[in-house]
């Protein structure tokens, strides 16, 4: 019996000890979880319930060269509403007023919104959304109802913000003014500029009030966002406007594949307009590609300007020497180089063959003072010495690498001087090409394209971009000269004297290159291009237009595809820009407004008191009409006359409103 006593009072001594044991373990590891692991327990919990979120920063501004905007940052606030943080008094004296404000805010029924956030009280839900996608009036409009005016801990509002970037001129120039966005390689000016722009984020802290919800709280802790600067850049929105219509008009006529329109100031290198449009699979053209940066293809013949400026500035011909077309036909090795016009020119002067672009004159003015490899290194390092064979080096990114081969280069041909010479064989960007055609109409100073202005924070200028010169003298002032001439009579009298105007001067270059090759002539196409400046006397923008693989059905040289285009835009431009007026009006023009005036006036007389055709006419004389009738004009846009509201031939009564739609 004490034996059996003895063996429990033992057991109870081990159980004793382990219980002993056990607390003792629970104590200290109280105590180690307290005071030794504290801090990493409690910031592990904190994590769980507690989340840093960061608050985007605005992005700055980014604008034209006259203070319009191309890409702006929006606020966009969501409403939401914890259903649980208001008291019962709050919530029972303010949910009817609050719900009437709604209604009349967002036009639902008054009993939809009351039934809405009774059901989210007694769900005790603590994130119902009540608006999304809000500007910043409507947000303060709604943060000051009833109920939600007593703020987050009392009135249960939760707002969130989000910043959405927009860009005012829709599609038109989308490609230039571009994006910068999270896992995508930066574009367009959006994407150069993103450094100025970007600004700095802030933190704010979310408190997780259910699974996968989080409601933000005010903390002491948070650190304000720093908005990004403002970048002004050189783009003219009004500039670009005529650059994207006219480009555009002419890629849908002649059912083209892409193309690209830039225009640049000719002192300064500052790009005004770079439209770049491409055609979809549904037919229509979109701001595709940045082609006139990235595209490095063919030039053909308007790279023919770059050969005559080498052989001029080489002095191994003259203007006035004479080379004969031979029929229109030279071979090669094997490859036959045709003129345009069947059976050639004749004998005609370098000067004359730049005119009428004939290839076989040309290629004979390479091919004769630059044989052998020796001489023909001569000749391209002469193109290289102009800069041709070098980036531009802009701010945005995806410029084309041009090539231009080289004698000591392993695929050097016997075709590759004469091909060289009238633009085949070699590549460069159109705005490549640009930059060379706008250093001639610069008096031989090459100045590097520009996109930017300067930077600036509110009021404060942080940064401001001058001129680069990429080539102080591409070639000597004489020779500037002779080819100044050359391209205004290639306007005048050569392959693009269908673009001359008696109105204003031009100067350029007509460019068709064939980009498919082989026996089977169907499947050729083309690239159709017109690069020069305007003023010819005193340039002001230099130009190129090119338009790649055209319906050939319609037409593909480049007079007639590209140069209209062109045209249009410094028709256009020369109009909008006052400091282009000062340039000496044609003695026919008088005599051309005298007579516009006379039918004007004419119209005026004959239309009694009824509504004359006003469609086609210019707005001021289409008002001055109208307000003599004694009606009262209203206008929308700009230019000249395109829609009418009130039809043609009906009577005028006093003060009788008229809208006139513009182009």
């Amino acid at each position: 019996m004490a034996t059996t006593e003895k063996g429990i009072l033992s057991r109870i001594y081990i159980v004793a000890v382990l219980l002993l044991l056990i607390a003792a373990g629970i104590v200290v590891s109280i105590i180690n979880i307290q005071f030794v692991d504290g801090d990493k327990y409690r910031a592990k919990a904190e994590q769980r319930i507690f989340k840093n979120d960061t608050i985007p920063a605005n992005r700055g501004n980014l604008y034209d060269s006259n203070g319009q905007l191309l890409a702006t940052s929006i606020s966009k606030y969501d409403i939401r509403f914890d259903a649980v943080a208001p008291n019962n008094k709050d919530f029972t004296e303010f949910i009817g007023p609050l719900c009437k404000a709604l209604s009349e805010k967002f036009n639902y029924p008054k009993s939809y919104y009351d039934k809405k956030l009774r059901s989210a009280r007694d769900n005790k839900s603590r994130y119902l959304l009540i608006a999304t996608n809000l500007n910043y009036g409507d947000y303060m409009e709604i943060k000051s109802f009833p109920l939600f005016k007593k703020g987050p801990y009392r009135g249960g509002i939760i707002v969130e913000q989000r910043v959405v970037r927009e860009h005012p001129l829709g599609k038109m120039a989308e490609r230039i003014v571009g994006y910068d966005r999270p896992g995508s390689a930066p574009v367009g000016l959006e994407g150069a500029f993103a450094p100025f722009l970007r600004g700095s984020n802030g933190v704010r802290q979310k408190q997780k009030i259910s699974q996968n919800q989080w409601k933000p709280i005010s903390s002491a802790n948070e650190i304000e966002p720093q908005d990004g600067y403002d970048v002004y850049t050189t783009i003219d929105v009004n500039m670009q406007d005529v650059a994207h219509h006219a480009l555009l008009e002419q890629l849908e006529y002649f059912e083209a594949e892409h193309g690209t329109a830039v225009v640049m100031e000719v002192a300064t290198g500052e790009i005004k307009a770079l439209s770049n449009l491409g055609r979809g699979k549904s037919g229509k053209y979109y701001e595709k590609r940045n082609y006139a940066v990235w595209e490095s293809h063919e030039p053909g013949s308007t790279f023919k300007l770059m050969s005559v400026v080498a052989a001029l500035e080489d002095k191994v011909v003259d203007t006035s020497t004479v080379f004969d077309t031979k029929g229109g036909k030279i071979t090669y090795y094997g490859d036959v180089v045709e003129d345009s016009k069947y059976g050639g020119y004749g004998k005609i002067s370098v000067a004359r063959a730049f005119e009428v672009s004939s290839n076989t004159a040309l290629v004979q003015m390479v091919t004769d003072n630059y044989k052998g490899k020796e001489a023909s290194a001569r000749y391209v390092d002469r193109l290289y010495s102009m800069g041709l064979n070098k980036k531009l080096d802009l701010s945005i990114t995806g410029e084309g690498v041009p090539m231009i081969p080289h004698p000591d280069d392993g695929n050097w041909s016997g075709t590759s001087l004469p091909w060289m010479a009238f633009g085949y064989g070699l590549s460069l960007t159109p705005l490549q090409t640009l930059t060379f055609y706008n250093a001639v109409a610069n008096n031989g100073v090459m100045v590097k394209p520009r996109l930017i202005r300067e930077v600036r924070s509110k009021d404060q200028l942080i940064e401001k971009y001058e001129r680069s010169i990429l080539n102080p003298s591409i070639c000597s002032q004489e020779t500037v000269d002779k080819v100044k001439v050359m391209m205004e009579n290639v306007v005048k009298r050569g392959t693009a004297d269908n673009l001359y105007s008696k109105s204003f001067s031009m100067a350029g270059k007509t460019g068709t290159c064939q980009t498919g090759y082989g026996a089977n002539s169907t499947k050729k196409e083309y690239i159709a291009s017109f690069a020069g400046y305007f003023p010819a006397d005193e340039p002001k923008y230099s130009c190129i237009v090119v338009i790649h693989k055209p319906n050939k059905t319609k037409g593909y040289y480049g007079n007639i595809v590209a140069g209209p285009v062109f045209k249009k835009i410094a028709q256009k431009i020369y109009a909008n820009n006052p400091m282009l007026d000062e340039v000496p009006m044609p003695q026919s023009a008088p005599q051309e407004v005298a007579k516009s005036q006379e039918a004007f006036y004419a119209q005026a007389q004959s239309t009694s008191n009824k509504i004359p055709n006003l469609k086609g006419m210019d707005a001021m004389d289409a008002v001055t009409l109208l307000e003599n009738l004694g009606a009262q004009v209203i206008l929308k846009g700009k230019g000249k006359v395109k829609e009418q509201s009130i039809s043609v031939g009906t009577r005028v009564k006093a003060n009788d409103k008229i809208t006139l739609t513009l182009s």
